[in-house]
C-alpha cells in the first residue's frame, strides 16, 4: 500500500505546479515528512537520505550537521532510536510559499532504549522545497524533552 501511494505521488508531483490545489500540496509536504520518519523506523537509512536535499541541515542537541555528517554521526543512532521506541504524531501545520514548505509538528515518543524508558514531547521543523520530482527536505530542526507526570485532579490529596 505505502509502495503504492508513493507511487503515486511521484507521478502526481510531476504534473505542473499551478495545477495543484494547496490541500493537495499540503499533504505532499507531511507525505514527504512522514516518509522520512517511516524509513527511520524501518531501518532504511537509503530511503531517509533520499528524502534529504544534497544540501539539508540538521539540527539537534545543539549542534548543526550536514547531510554527510548526520548519515555519519547521527543517522544510525537516530535509525536505532526510530525502531525501538514508538512516535505518535500529534500534529502538523504546514506553510506554503511558492516551491517552498515548512511543517511544525509535535509529538509524543515512549519505549525503551538502551535500557532506559523514554517517555518524551517533542518538536520538529522542517523546511523542504518542490522538486521535479516530489518534495524534498532542506533542513530539519528537532527539540525534546521529558514529559512530565499530569498534575493530580483538584481536591485529591495527592501532592
Amino acid at each position: 500500500m505505502s509502495t503504492r501511494l508513493f507511487v503515486w505521488a511521484a507521478v502526481l508531483s510531476a504534473t505542473s505546479a499551478s495545477a495543484q490545489s494547496p490541500a493537495t500540496d499540503s499533504s505532499r509536504v507531511v507525505e514527504a515528512m512522514q516518509a522520512f520518519h517511516r524509513a527511520l523506523a524501518q531501518g532504511d537509512s537509503l530511503a531517509a537520505l533520499r528524502m534529504l536535499a544534497d544540501d539539508a541541515i540538521i539540527l539537534e542537541s545543539g549542534g548543526r550537521e550536514t547531510k554527510a555528517e548526520y548519515r555519519a554521526h547521527h543517522l544510525p543512532g537516530d535509525i536505532a532510536f526510530a525502531r525501538a521506541v514508538a512516535r505518535e504524531s500529534q500534529s502538523a501545520e504546514v506553510r506554503i510559499v511558492g516551491d517552498v514548505a515548512w511543517v511544525l509538528s509535535s509529538s509524543t515518543t515512549t519505549g525503551t532504549f538502551r535500557e532506559r524508558p523514554v517517555n518524551s514531547t517533542g518538536v520538529e521543523l522542517m523546511v523542504l522545497s518542490r522538486t521535479a520530482s516530489g518534495w524534498i527536505i532542506r533542513a530539519i530542526h528537532w527539540s525534546s524533552r521529558t514529559r512530565r507526570p499530569a498534575a493530580p485532579p483538584p481536591g485529591s490529596g495527592a501532592r
